[in-house]
């Protein structure tokens, strides 16, 4: 079985009892404590639905797997928006990628641009 960061898995590490709360709190990135209070809230609104999808969802999802995002927070954070807004997340790569890009552009400009005291200033480094 492969691994996918972007699945939902559930947390037994930070689940109470089978880590279904704590599974869909990583999953949208959110407290695993208000998505319990949530559920709790929903069990005595929608009682028999609710509770026999916290056991359907308990008995069929995969655990998270050890390490999966090598304990690095902002890894989790980023796979977490990566999950609840594909799209939203590759226009932010982009748009990173291009504003590197053009300082990079910027900075190549000026370094081979004939400014004769930056000129000074290398062949002095040699």
């Amino acid at each position: 079985m492969s691994v996918r960061r972007t699945g939902f898995y559930l947390d037994k590490r930070e689940g109470k009892f089978l880590g279904v709360c704590a599974g869909i709190a990583d999953y949208f990135g959110v407290s695993a404590l208000g998505v319990r209070i949530g559920f709790m809230v929903t069990v005595f609104v929608i009682f028999p639905p609710i509770v026999v999808g916290y056991f359907l969802l308990g008995w069929l999802a995969d655990v998270k797997p050890a390490g999966l995002y090598d304990e690095n927070p902002d890894e989790a954070k980023f796979w977490a928006k990566v999950r609840v807004a594909p799209h939203r997340t590759m226009r932010d790569v982009r748009s990173s990628f291009r504003e590197t890009d053009r300082r990079l552009r910027d900075i190549e400009a000026y370094v081979t641009s004939s400014n004769s005291r930056l000129a000074s200033e290398i062949d002095q480094l040699r």
